[in-house]
């Protein structure tokens, strides 16, 4: 992600998350920080479709945001987000990266899951609206590279790069 990059990520910020849209100003600031890296994925027309961003103070690297245009969930574009952030951590020698995600997101909470991430605490009422945020942790020693394409959370054959979604992470 870049500084031409913002407008957009904001404009899919205030879309996805409208109670909780972190401020514009905030974007800019993240990337002025060297502890911070931030990626977009775009479509074949240059539009932002996604985004995710991650912080890395050793030994901990800690998932910021991530998010994918709801229109394009289940395409792989949160899981190669998501192995992004972790492959980034691993080179800054992280030992452990941590996220949030909301109680009430099954889904993110299934590709956090086939990563390798596991709940290790709860912070009751974190999200507006009193939704519980649900902290993981995966220990990159135990990283082996991104989940095999074609296997789900429960190791069953499925087409394509399951699970995917990606629809709040902090």
């Amino acid at each position: 992600m870049t500084e031409a990059d913002i407008p957009a990520v904001d404009a899919l910020e205030r879309k996805l998350f409208p109670a909780d849209a972190w401020p514009t100003e905030m974007f800019y600031e993240e990337l002025a920080q060297d502890t911070r890296s931030y990626y977009v994925a775009v479509d074949a027309l240059g539009e932002v479709i996604g985004y995710a961003g991650l912080m890395c103070v050793r030994p901990i690297a800690d998932v910021q945001t991530i998010a994918v245009v709801p229109e394009r969930e289940g395409q792989g574009i949160g899981t190669r987000l998501l192995a992004l952030l972790i492959e980034q951590a691993a080179e800054q020698r992280a030992e452990d990266v941590l996220l949030e995600v909301r109680a009430d997101n099954p889904r993110a909470q299934r590709l956090y899951r086939w990563f390798g991430f596991e709940q290790i605490h709860v912070r009751p009422r974190y999200y507006r609206g009193g939704a519980d945020a649900l902290i993981m942790r995966l220990k990159l020693k135990d990283w082996t590279g991104r989940p095999g394409a074609g296997r789900d959370a429960a190791g069953a054959a499925i087409p394509g790069e399951q699970p995917e979604t990606m629809e709040e992470t902090r």
